[in-house]
């Protein structure tokens, strides 16, 4: 038998932080697992990034999940995904209603930070092919980054090219963004009723662009697992037509007649 733990969430509650989520109930499950006694593998998806001296509290959580995970269940293998591209993920379907509710959207520091999202098929891909090795993959920790570095304006303008509208941008600096974003923290746990849920504006994402988020040099990644990931632009970001004005077939940035031989849509 086998168990796949991957919980998570990127903003707090009155009803759960960081710490709840992902690290003790990681570790729970890692216990669980570990009494349960027929259980032989054990794969925790944790976050490209995760480390103790994370700007970011939720890549600390993951981090300690991850050593607690360990601690339990020293064969568990260690799966860190960068960021997920995909039909629900929550950062171009956040960019791209932004961008359509607003008519903008917020670069944090420019934009400049750089990433490698991930297109998650791929990753799903890892976790089967960890399944399906001997064993090798036990007590192993992998870093899933796409095969692309972007910055956060690169992806930012393939997600606007996607849905067909022209790119607008603020740039917010992080100290102003930072305080932004701070009143829903300060108050999440003194006001007796539910706060909104951070969409752009979250603080500990805020923080978490303030360093690249890159697979470490001579990590074990998709390589070591025999999957070749897909490039983004295209079909992983495809999803994105449901954004276009007037359908898929159209768009603030193209004429309505795509049947003109003079008129051709913009990528």
């Amino acid at each position: 038998m086998w168990s796949l733990t991957s919980l998570g969430r990127e903003y707090e509650t009155r009803n759960y932080g960081f710490e709840e989520v992902n690290h003790q109930m990681a570790e729970q499950l890692a216990m669980i697992s570990k009494e349960h006694g027929g259980i032989v593998r054990f794969i925790q998806v944790s976050a490209l990034g995760a480390s103790a001296s994370s700007p970011s509290r939720l890549l600390r959580a993951k981090a300690a999940g991850e050593e607690s995970v360990l601690k339990e269940f020293p064969e568990a293998t260690i799966m860190r995904p960068a960021t997920l591209i995909g039909t629900e993920d929550r950062i171009l379907n956040r960019w791209a209603m932004y961008a359509k509710n607003w008519g903008f959207l917020p670069l944090f520091g420019g934009g400049s930070t750089k990433f490698q999202p991930v297109y998650v098929v791929d990753v799903a891909a890892a976790i089967v092919n960890s399944l399906k090795d001997d064993g090798t993959s036990m007590g192993k920790t992998y870093e899933l980054g796409g095969p692309d570095i972007y910055t956060v304006h690169d992806l930012a303008e393939m997600m606007f090219e996607t849905i067909r509208e022209y790119p607008r941008y603020v740039n917010i600096p992080f100290p102003i963004a930072k305080a932004m974003a701070s009143p829903r923290e300060m108050l999440l746990n003194k006001v007796p009723f539910p706060l909104p849920t951070p969409s752009i504006f979250n603080l500990d994402h805020i923080k978490a662009l303030t360093v690249d988020n890159l697979v470490s040099e001579n990590a074990l990644s998709f390589a070591d697992l025999e999957i070749k990931p897909h490039k983004l632009k295209g079909y992983p970001t495809e999803f994105l037509v449901c954004y276009r004005k007037g359908g898929p077939s159209f768009g603030s940035t193209v004429s309505e007649k795509m049947g003109s031989a003079d008129v051709a849509p913009r990528f």
